[in-house]
């Protein structure tokens, strides 16, 4: 374990963009799932003893990423169309004061066009939602960014995702509203999520064609188990796109999702069956699991604990994790992994397990 007086070094985001802590908020249930006054002690919890844990090169203080959307969260809310999230974190940093220390992102693309018949005996069709995602127009992206500024009480955002890649509209429309925004000073940088690698490609080389500003982020989720052989998904950061990040570090990955839902602690959830462990179930991660299970029992640690301590270690792409709890008790157990120190042999014991 590391000292809890230990001053630890931020994360630049993108290729000049300001330093942040390395370790974010995910505040996807605040508002639905977690209720308000929950909510708000992670996010003091995370403002008061997390984020004055790093610093910058020259030992100024950094902010920390807190990571909500527009669309937070109709799917735990019947009936609405979202918002939730960024009305309880605009209330929040109201409140609090504690804009200066927050790099906040939000989100653009997932709310839906109209919920009617979305919903059956409470859970939600998700391809009939999908067909409804108000996309990335850049007249909806206006209407869109307007409305979560509006919920959050702020004239700008830090970092803008487009939540879910619109491969509907042209990406010259999209990027250029991108370009429009940041000139603007609506929003300091953009990012994309859920998204393949080939279209990362198209994005940049558009980018530098128009000389419009590049992404600075890409949110991704990413965990230390690896993705099951032949599994498709645009949402779970594959072997190429890793490889694509290295070879474009100003490109930060943000990954959410790190703890897979808990499993990583909770043995019962390691099922095929459970949802989060379906894209990755097999004998690779099963090898993985055995090794995050050993490691936590060298150090004392959770598996939750080890499993983000492995992902804040690496650099070849870095990566920034948000934890995503629904609870204070759950977020604790994750946040205090910045005190998990793995050595040399047990990077080495994670990194080699598996095929």
């Amino acid at each position: 374990m590391a000292s809890a007086d230990e001053i630890r070094p931020a994360r630049r985001l993108g290729a000049a963009g300001p330093y942040v802590a390395p370790l974010g908020v995910g505040a996807m249930l605040m508002g639905t799932r977690t209720p308000e006054d929950e909510s708000r002690r992670i996010l003091d919890h995370f403002v008061t003893e997390v984020v004055p844990r790093y610093a910058a090169p020259d030992g100024a203080a950094v902010p920390g990423m807190i990571d909500t959307a527009d669309a937070y969260c109709w799917w735990y809310a019947e009936g609405t169309l979202g918002g939730q999230s960024e009305r309880l974190v605009g209330t929040w940093l109201a409140d609090s004061g504690a804009r200066p220390s927050v790099h906040l992102a939000t989100k653009g693309t997932a709310m839906l066009s109209s919920i009617d018949g979305v919903f059956t005996d409470g859970e939600p069709d998700w391809e009939l939602a999908r067909s409804r995602f108000v996309g990335a127009g850049a007249s909806t992206l206006r209407d869109s960014l307007a409305a979560s500024l509006g919920r959050l009480g702020l004239d700008s955002v830090d970092l803008y995702y487009i939540h879910v890649d619109d491969r509907s509209v042209p990406l010259e429309e999209t990027l250029g509203f991108l370009a429009s925004a940041v000139s603007a000073g609506l929003i300091r940088t953009y990012g994309w999520s859920n998204v393949s690698t080939w279209r990362l490609a198209q994005i940049r080389a558009l980018c530098e064609a128009n000389g419009w500003p590049q992404p600075a982020a890409v949110q991704q989720q990413h965990a230390y188990l690896r993705p099951r052989a032949g599994l498709d998904s645009r949402s779970i950061v594959s072997a190429e796109q890793l490889d694509y990040l290295r070879a474009y570090p100003d490109l930060q990955l943000v990954a959410y999702s790190p703890v897979l839902k808990g499993l990583f602690s909770a043995h019962e959830r390691r099922d095929p069956g459970f949802s989060a462990m379906g894209a990755y179930a097999g004998p690779d991660a099963e090898a993985r699991l055995a090794a995050i299970d050993s490691v936590a029992a060298q150090t004392g640690a959770t598996g939750n604990q080890v499993a983000l301590a492995w992902l804040l270690a690496q650099d070849s792409p870095s990566a920034i994790p948000l934890i995503g709890a629904r609870t204070f008790d759950q977020y604790l157990e994750c946040a205090e992994a910045i005190d998990v120190t793995l050595t040399p042999g047990q990077h080495e014991e994670l990194e080699a397990a598996g095929a």
